[in-house]
């Protein structure tokens, strides 16, 4: 009689350890999934972690220096020391937070695509002057269709030297900053969790939407937006890293805001080259968003993206899996 109270209550027993514990065993295993993949944890929340970080540092560093920065320009105008905080500020908080990831993964810097060895190096050089003559066949063709001018100097004597350094120094700043804050840690980051031209075209929207707010703005010139943050993931995608891409952000900018003197997503310019007039249909000039919303820009975009496939062929972006 005992024995089969004691095997009444073995059987009582037994099978209910698993029904209790196997809910909250899969309820575990679900949540981890959503935030561990076989690589560690998800692109997703990484990338988010990254972005955390830079809005951290940014926020900081605007809400210390709004009075300050508000003394530099008048509203709408661009100028060297204006650029020097906004994209000198966004460079380094975007490289800390790189930092900060690269540690937390194990990986190296140097991934992210700004290798210190080609610094300012062949590939940089090259993408300068394929950028500055890229914005010259732009405002070329709004030229040929009587919609834009160029009416003598702006600037004179030793001006010329100074505002030439000036805005180099700027423009370097800017195709840093951009550069890596969009194709940098984050397309290396997303390519690993949902590929490489996927996570382009997602960072390119969000390129155009940080342009969205620009005085003027248009869809065309939002499109071409999209189109240039595109051309600059080809080229990372064909390089290995960023400093084609640098250079021919700089190059673009550079001839647009210095030499040509027009307006740059919808802000004038301070100490330019050349004093620059447009006359004519939006859709020819760009309003007053500048050549960027020109239907000239995609066109030109187009033809830098064929010839630089032709020359460039090979891919050479890799996402190395090996941690340190």
């Amino acid at each position: 009689m005992n024995d089969s109270g004691i095997e009444q209550t073995s059987q009582t027993v037994s099978p209910r350890i698993p029904v209790a514990l196997e809910p909250a065993a899969q309820q575990n295993s679900r949540v981890k999934e959503i935030f561990i993949g076989l690589d560690g944890l998800r692109a997703g929340w990484r990338a988010l972690i990254f972005l955390a970080i830079v809005v951290v540092l940014s926020f900081a560093f605007n809400a210390a220096t709004r009075s300050f920065l508000a003394t530099l320009a008048p509203v709408g105008t661009i100028t060297p020391v204006l650029v020097y905080f906004s994209h000198g500020s966004l460079f380094l908080f975007t490289s800390i937070a790189a930092l900060i990831m690269a540690r937390i993964e194990h990986r190296r810097y140097v991934q992210y695509g700004l290798p210190a060895r080609f610094a300012f190096g062949k590939n940089f050089r090259i993408g300068v002057v394929v950028g500055f003559l890229a914005i010259c066949g732009c405002l070329l063709g709004i030229f040929a269709l009587h919609g834009f001018q160029i009416d003598g100097l702006n600037i004179h004597g030793t001006t010329i030297l100074t505002a030439f350094v000036a805005w180099s120094i700027a423009f370097v700043l800017v195709g840093l900053a951009e550069e890596f804050f969009f194709r940098g840690y984050l397309q290396f980051t997303l390519t690993t969790g949902i590929g490489f031209w996927p996570s382009a075209l997602l960072l390119s929207g969000l390129f155009a939407l940080a342009h969205a707010g620009n005085p003027g703005e248009t869809k065309l010139g939002l499109a071409a937006v999209v189109l240039f943050g595109l051309l600059l993931s080809l080229f990372l995608r064909r390089t290995g890293n960023l400093w084609w891409a640098v250079g021919f952000h700089v190059g673009w900018d550079w001839g647009e805001t210095f030499f040509y003197g027009v307006s740059d997503s919808g802000q004038s310019t301070y100490h330019n080259l050349l004093h620059s007039n447009f006359h004519g249909p939006v859709w020819l000039t760009g309003g007053s968003v500048g050549p960027e919303a020109s239907i000239f820009t995609p066109i030109v975009l187009l033809v830098v993206a064929i010839l630089f496939s032709l020359c460039y062929r090979e891919n050479k972006y890799q996402i190395i899996q090996i941690k340190d």
